[in-house]
């Protein structure tokens, strides 16, 4: 199915890992010109932008203000942006032993960083646009051990993504705004995670009894990127996550 995204100028943020770079693939296979974001994997960017032929490949940190504001302007017109960058903290600890540092830390990543990059990509829009979000599953029904990750994500999925499809049809009458939740997803941010006998656990209150591959998020991406897909849908959630719910479905691991 035609998407129409071939000739669209599309920024991937966080684009060196697994779910970005899926995302940056998936954007390229359907012709559009890709603008891949990385901080720290700079080689990672550099290899998938000469592997899909990318627009251009750049750095910044999306904490910091200044280095957000130069990534758009060697970005250059941007008609799509994908913001997938965030960072999961591997380390499980309850609320009454989490520091901090721990805390702000997590918030500035996964909630801050979105911010900075949505202000900067609805400030130089010019026209009609998409932005996706990408929060995950603990935004919508926690993660113990994680409530600094489900918090920063939780508020990029409620009140943010709600407040933004209103505000930005002020730029524009057509500019869309949605989100993807993935649940357990198979990258390198959950490597060690995601074994068999981990899974065979996770999966218990999973339909699908399978974790996510990276592609199975970015399609979705993709999806919600398309104006010929969809056109008339905006402050939406996908959540991508084989069927998750709250309660145990499969009593046997």
């Amino acid at each position: 199915m035609e998407t129409g995204l071939a000739g669209k100028r599309v920024l991937v943020t966080g684009a060196s890992g697994g779910i970005g770079a899926a995302c940056a693939r998936a954007f390229a296979a359907e012709g559009a010109e890709v603008v891949v974001h990385y901080h720290t994997g700079r080689k990672r960017a550099a290899d998938l932008a000469r592997e899909i032929g990318a627009a251009q490949s750049v750095g910044a940190d999306l904490t910091d203000e200044d280095e957000v504001a130069g990534l758009f302007e060697q970005a250059g017109h941007l008609d799509v942006c994908a913001a997938v960058a965030g960072v999961w903290p591997s380390e499980d600890v309850p609320v009454w032993q989490l520091p901090l540092a721990r805390w702000r830390e997590t918030i500035d990543v996964n909630l801050t960083a979105t911010f900075l990059t949505v202000r900067g990509f609805l400030d130089q829009l010019d026209g009609d646009g998409a932005l996706i979000l990408v929060g995950s599953t603990a935004g919508l029904v926690g993660e113990a051990g994680h409530a600094d990750y489900a918090a920063a994500k939780s508020a990029l999925l409620g009140g943010f993504l709600l407040s933004l499809k209103n505000e930005a049809i002020r730029k524009s009458p057509r500019v869309r705004v949605n989100a993807v939740a993935p649940g357990w997803t198979e990258s390198p941010m959950t490597r060690g995670h995601v074994s068999d006998e981990q899974v065979r656990r996770l999966s218990r209150t999973m339909a699908l009894r399978k974790v996510a591959r990276p592609e199975d998020v970015a399609a979705q991406v993709v999806v919600l990127a398309s104006d010929r897909l969809s056109g008339h849908v905006t402050g939406q959630v996908v959540t991508v996550a084989g069927g998750m719910e709250g309660r145990v479905i499969h009593d046997e691991e």
